[in-house]
């Protein structure tokens, strides 16, 4: 039977998972804040609503009856959307709102991995006063990260010795309004992105993916929801061995095993440290921009995860294309900080070539699509190697052009990987 999927979300993210079931046999529908132009050629039909409002959705659900629905941002399942679709017989593939806390809540996320013994915690306390918590900093030997303990969109964490002193930290959270601090040990390393399948009590993970949270090339600048990401041909990347992977894959299992009724996507950000591979967070949901990376080499269709998950069986064996990715991401001039709307896209799906387009946060208005303040469209490149898939999203980002957009050219090129490669030799002693 043909399913009727709901799509919840308008970002580059949801226009990777609404390609991802664009030939299955299911009806796609959709619904957002904003009207992605990529989402809205797939979808039968798409609606713009408040997607944290868990009545409006339930009831567009209902409207188009929908037999699946697939949340793609954190935003809604913090408001406990997938609650409130699961109580009107929709089944929602993303957790519930306690589940999701494993994201929503940092405080509660570290918490539950140092309860439940789940490998790779770092040192960390959580403080609901921010005079303990600049305390604290005067008392840690060694460098902390400041991190609320709530959604920032990826931009609120602060790095002491890396992006402010002891002194700038303590004021960032006196200045702050945040209720809830976390602070932990800086890990020192490589970063990398592994995204699990979970339904049931079983899992499937993806290849793994480097994102690149900083707005300027060479890693500078502030952080960003991310400029763009990497995978490679193989399981691992360049940086990593098979063992750090399946280390990796080892911490997802024993998260899963402690949250029973977990279903979705659960992804795994690690620091990959002398010591093997750290948690930095957990996501409840795609990662964005890797689930472009992950979801154009994914190979099991799709909507075959979602059904088996519905009707209580084991996620189903994964195949992905043995293939590498590279993800660029264009953005606003002035992104994240002072962003620039109202530029004109120049690139459409045809203009870019071999690449493969995914909008963002844009506007479609009656002559084009245009600019907002937030990340605009992604362009990724499949190959055989990380240099080929990167010629070929460099390509597509030389059509598009740079009048009122920014993006870093430097994401997948050979010297970047291999200052991967070479950080991680000189951490190793190698």
């Amino acid at each position: 039977m043909r399913e009727n999927v709901l799509l919840i979300g308008g970002g580059g993210r949801e226009h990777a998972i609404a390609r991802a079931l664009e030939d299955s046999e299911a009806d796609l529908y959709a619904c957002a804040g904003n009207r992605n132009p990529g989402i809205a050629q797939i979808a039968k039909d798409f609606e713009t609503l408040e997607t944290t409002n868990p009545k409006a959705v339930v009831e567009y659900a209902e409207e188009v009856n929908a037999t699946i629905a697939v949340i793609g941002p954190e935003a809604p399942l913090e408001a406990g959307v997938a609650d409130e679709l699961e109580n009107a017989g929709v089944y929602p593939f993303g957790p519930k709102e306690a589940d999701a806390r494993i994201e929503t809540d940092k405080a509660f996320q570290r918490r539950f991995m140092a309860e439940h013994d789940i490998p790779g915690c770092p040192d960390f306390e959580t403080f609901d006063d921010s005079e303990a918590a600049c305390d604290f900093i005067d008392e840690y030997d060694g460098d902390l990260v400041i991190k609320p303990a709530g959604l920032t969109g990826g931009k609120g964490v602060k790095v002491i010795g890396e992006q402010v002193t002891p002194e700038e930290g303590k004021e960032y959270i006196r200045d702050s309004d945040y209720d809830r601090i976390v602070l932990e040990e800086r890990l020192i390393g490589e970063e990398f992105t592994v995204q699990a399948f979970v339904a049931n009590g079983s899992f499937e993970t993806a290849p793994a993916v480097q994102d690149h949270k900083r707005a300027y090339e060479g890693d500078e600048g502030p952080n960003t929801g991310g400029m763009g990401s990497y995978s490679d041909a193989a399981t691992a990347l360049p940086f990593m061995t098979d063992d750090d992977y399946d280390e990796a894959v080892s911490i997802i299992e024993a998260t899963v095993d402690e949250l029973a009724d977990y279903r979705g996507i659960l992804y795994g950000q690690y620091m990959l440290t002398s010591e093997g591979p750290k948690v930095i967070e957990f996501n409840a949901r795609f990662g964005d921009p890797e689930a472009m990376n992950t979801l154009p080499v994914l190979e099991t269709d799709f909507l075959d995860v979602l059904v088996a998950a519905r009707n209580g069986e084991s996620v189903p064996a994964l195949e992905f294309a043995d293939q590498a990715t590279v993800c660029k991401y264009a953005v606003p001039d002035g992104y994240p900080t002072d962003p620039d709307a109202g530029a004109k896209v120049k690139v459409d799906e045809e203009s870019a070539g071999d690449a493969l387009l995914y909008y963002a946060s844009v506007d479609e208005r009656d002559d084009g699509i245009y600019t907002t303040t937030s990340r605009s469209f992604a362009l990724v490149g499949l190959a055989d190697s990380i240099t080929e898939a990167e010629a070929i999203a460099e390509d597509a980002l030389a059509v598009a052009g740079e009048e009122g957009l920014h993006m870093r050219h430097d994401i997948g090129k050979p010297d970047l990987v291999q200052q991967r490669i070479d950080h991680m030799d000189e951490l190793r002693g190698e």
